[in-house]
Order: C-alpha cells, then sequence, then structure tokens
C-alpha cells in the first residue's frame, strides 16, 4: 500500500494517506485500550472473587465448627453463583478443614467432599500446605488460572479452616470483538469526516502542482509568455521556488532565442558575404588575363591567327566567369564540357598577366594517360586559383611549376612555387581561417570546398617529397567521371 501511494496523484494521496494515517492510529489506540481493558477486567474478576472468598469465610467459621456438610454444600451453591463465569463452569469454591480436606464444594465432582486439597495437586495445581497458609494466598499457573486461598480464623484467632477458591484460565480471556468494537466505530468514522476534507485538501494543494506541470510540458512548444502566463501565483515556500525557478527558466529561454536569432542572422550575413567575396574574387581573376588579351587584340588584331586565338580566349573565359559563380552555389547544377589540354594554355595565359607583374617564372607540363572527364569550369577555376596563389606565394623572381596529371582513376592538378614553405598542417589552419575570417583569401578555400563536394581531395605534399628549388607544392585531384553535377555526385 505504501509503496503504491506515491504513484497516485496528489490528490488522491493526500485523502488516501490521511485516512491510512487515521485508521492506522485509531487501531494503534485500541489494541493499547484493550490490553488495559484485558488487565482490569482481570483485577475486577480477582476482587469479586476474593469479596465471594470473604463472603464464605464468614459465613462458614460456625459450619466449621459443627462440621455441618450439609449446610456448607448449601452456603457454597448459593454463594458460588456469585463468582464470574460460575454459570460456565469455570469458577469453584469450596470450604476446608483445618488439615486441608474438602469439607463442601460447589463442584463436588471436581472438589469432592473428604479429599486431601492442600498439599497436594487439584485439579492440575500444587496447592500449598495446610501450615504454610497463614495470610490469604493467590496460586498462579502456568495456564493463567489462579487458585485464591484464604484461612477461617476462630474467636482466638486460631485457623479452623480454609475458603478455596478455583478461577480457570477462561474467564480471563478478553473479548477481543466487544474490546476493538468502539475503536473500529471510531476510525470508520473518522475516514467518513476525514476522507472528504482530504481529499477537498489534496485537490487544492495539488492544483497548483499540476497547474506548473503543465506550464513546463508547454516549454518548447508554445510562446514562452504563455507559459508565463499558466503559472500560478503561490504563497507555499516550495511550490513557490519552483515555480520561480521556471519562471527563470522560461526567461533564459527567451533570451537564449533571441541570441539565437541574431547569431542566425550575424551567420547568414557573413555567409552572404562570404559567397560575395568569393564570386568577387573568381570573378577578378581571369580579368587582369582578359584585359591583357584584349590588349593583344588592339595591338596585333590586324594577324588573322593572333585574333582568332585571342578571341577564343576571351569568349571561353567569358564563359567561364558565367559558370563559376554557378558552382560557388551548393545546390547548384553544373553543366559544362569535359576539362581538354586547350584549358591548361588558357589558365597559363591568364595566369602569365599576374606572373609578369611580379616577375615570375611560369611553366606547365602534362602527362594525360587518359581522357579528361572532369568538368571543365570547376577544373579550370581551381587551376587558375592555385597558379594566382602559387604565383603571390613565390614572390618577386620566384619560379611556379603548373603539372595536369590523369589517368584512368584521377584527374590531378599540382602546383609548386619557391616560396616559404607549406606542411599540411599550415594549410589546413589557412584554409580554416580563409573559411572563415579572411574574406581576402578565398582561392584555396574554394579549392577545398570544390575537393570536398565532387569527391575529390586537396592537399599539401610533404616537403621532404618536393623537389628543389621548390619549397611548397599543392596537389588537387577529382575524380576522372563525366560531368560532376549534383545529381551523380548524390547517386555515389
Amino acid at each position: 500500500m505504501i509503496s503504491f501511494i506515491p504513484r497516485l496523484p496528489y490528490r488522491i494521496q493526500v485523502p488516501t494517506g490521511l485516512a491510512v494515517a487515521v485508521t492506522v492510529s485509531v487501531l494503534m489506540v485500541s489494541i493499547v485500550a484493550a490490553r488495559i481493558s484485558e488487565r482490569t477486567a482481570r483485577r475486577e474478576i480477582v476482587v469479586t472473587v476474593q469479596r465471594v472468598i470473604t463472603l464464605l469465610a464468614a459465613q462458614g467459621r460456625p459450619l466449621l465448627v459443627a462440621e455441618d456438610t450439609f449446610r456448607a454444600y448449601a452456603l457454597l451453591r448459593n454463594t458460588a453463583a456469585l463468582l464470574p463465569d460460575a454459570d460456565k463452569g469455570h469458577t469453584r469454591a469450596a470450604i476446608l478443614d483445618a488439615d486441608g480436606r474438602f469439607l463442601a464444594g460447589s463442584d463436588p465432582l471436581r472438589l469432592p467432599t473428604g479429599e486431601q486439597a492442600l498439599g497436594v495437586s487439584v485439579n492440575a495445581r500444587l496447592l500449598p500446605r495446610a501450615k504454610d497458609v497463614t495470610t490469604p494466598r493467590t496460586v498462579a499457573a502456568a495456564d493463567g488460572s489462579l487458585s485464591l486461598l484464604q484461612p477461617i480464623l476462630s474467636e482466638d484467632e486460631k485457623v479452623i479452616g480454609f475458603v478455596l477458591a478455583e478461577v480457570d484460565a477462561a474467564t480471563f480471556a478478553p473479548d477481543w470483538m466487544a474490546l476493538s468494537k468502539p475503536g473500529l466505530i471510531g476510525a470508520a468514522l473518522a475516514i467518513l469526516v476525514l476522507g472528504p476534507l482530504g481529499w477537498l485538501a489534496g485537490r487544492r494543494m495539488a492544483q497548483p502542482i499540476a497547474q506548473i506541470v503543465r506550464s513546463i510540458a508547454l516549454i518548447g512548444r508554445v510562446d514562452p509568455a504563455k507559459v508565463r502566463e499558466l503559472l500560478p501565483t503561490v504563497a507555499d515556500i516550495e511550490l513557490g521556488q519552483i515555480a520561480g525557478a521556471v519562471h527563470r527558466l522560461v526567461g533564459e529561454m527567451v533570451a537564449n532565442q533571441a541570441n539565437e536569432q541574431r547569431a542566425l542572422a550575424a551567420e547568414r550575413l557573413a555567409a552572404v558575404g562570404r559567397i560575395t567575396a568569393a564570386v568577387a574574387h573568381e570573378i577578378n581573376n581571369p580579368l587582369a588575363g582578359l584585359l591583357t588579351a584584349v590588349r593583344t587584340l588592339r595591338l596585333h588584331g590586324d594577324a588573322p591567327d593572333t585574333r582568332l586565338r585571342t578571341v577564343d580566349l576571351i569568349e571561353r573565359g567569358l564563359h567561364q566567369i558565367g559558370t563559376m559563380t554557378t558552382a560557388l552555389l551548393p545546390q547548384a547544377r553544373v553543366e559544362d564540357r569535359c576539362l581538354s589540354p586547350n584549358d591548361l594554355e588558357d589558365v597559363m595565359t591568364l595566369a602569365r598577366a599576374n606572373a609578369s607583374t611580379h616577375a615570375v617564372s611560369l611553366d606547365a607540363a602534362r602527362e594525360l594517360g587518359a581522357d579528361l572527364l572532369v568538368a571543365s569550369t570547376v577544373f579550370r577555376q581551381v587551376m587558375l586559383n592555385l597558379l594566382l596563389n602559387a604565383i603571390k606565394a613565390a614572390g618577386e623572381g620566384g619560379q611556379v611549376h603548373a603539372a595536369l596529371y590523369a589517368d584512368p582513376q584521377t584527374v590531378r592538378f599540382t602546383v609548386s612555387n619557391t616560396g616559404r614553405a607549406m606542411s599540411k598542417t599550415e594549410l589546413q589552419q589557412r584554409l580554416g581561417t580563409e573559411g572563415g575570417n579572411d574574406p581576402q583569401g578565398f582561392g584555396l578555400w574554394i579549392c577545398q570546398e570544390f575537393a570536398i563536394r565532387y569527391g575529390g581531395g586537396f592537399e599539401a605534399s610533404d616537403p621532404s617529397a618536393i623537389s628543389p628549388p621548390f619549397s611548397t607544392s599543392l596537389s588537387f585531384w577529382l575524380p576522372n567521371r563525366h560531368h560532376h553535377d549534383d545529381q551523380e555526385v548524390a547517386a555515389d
């Protein structure tokens, strides 16, 4: 019962607990009262028997002197009726002579006339000898029964006989039903009265708790202001602390939501800024080469070969500018032709304008062991980015070497320069900085983004594996397959 109550609602726990407490209290009081009543009833029985013995001793004196057994029997038959439970045969009385023999008894079968009583066992009770009974004696048996003896004295204070009374244990047995009945009635009345009162008190106590629980359950599902409105105002200290904690929690949630909105807005602005800077960066990269091509066309446009080659270069450069911005968008579908060896020549032509400005020596090589089955726009963009970054890293009078490799599995572009050595760890640190806090250095970051998006790789070579005089070598590769559009990437 005790383990079951905590699983019930408070509005049921309170009245149930009160009813149980009252019932247990009443039962305990009833048990104590019954024990007290039992002891009181025993004393009253003993006192009644002693009074009967005193009466028999006073009236039996002349009968002993005359040894009148018949009158003694008549006296016992009338007087013994005063003993408790005499009608049930649980109590008996007898008059004994000076030697301790029965002169007469109220129950002749159990107290036979002429038989020795004192000093022997009578009805499983060992009685004292006659000479040892000079004052009233009470002999208790192991089963709870009693034998009471009182000497009968003559006028000169000599013992001329005895009165014997036997009380069986059944006489002292309490009537537990009668004794517990008042307690049970009191418990029933208490439950009838306190049950409804406890129910009302429990409902009143549980109402603010239930309201707080409902408010907590709504956190995150409704507007925080609505949750605050549902929180009750209570005078109880503990409930007030709980409600206050919920108030603070809701307030912190409101503040966190506001901070999250501000952070989200800032993140969106930062993302827009990165994309804008990336687009500007990728448009500006080929412009220098295109401007050089325009100047070449203006100066040498009369030659048909020069004019045709320059116009083709300008057309491919403008096409790259138009498509590279699409390639920067995460959800864009890039549909483009495959890379060709001429794209390497175009990129080298666009990069030489920047290299000549810094007096950097620029050359390229290619080892094509398979067809180039990668999107030209993405790869051209990466090649130009790596070349321009290498030219910048090589510094005045430096050297830059580019190499394009292809096999059936991979198309790889590697750029080496004579500038300060860069390890793999330094590259990763720089990529993290460029992706987050340096909008002016998107070249390497965009190479990494393309490598991740199209299932390729971008890494720095181990300095010990780089041939002198070069100190840094960056390598970008993609799987050698046809168009790297979003659907094919997703399918892979």
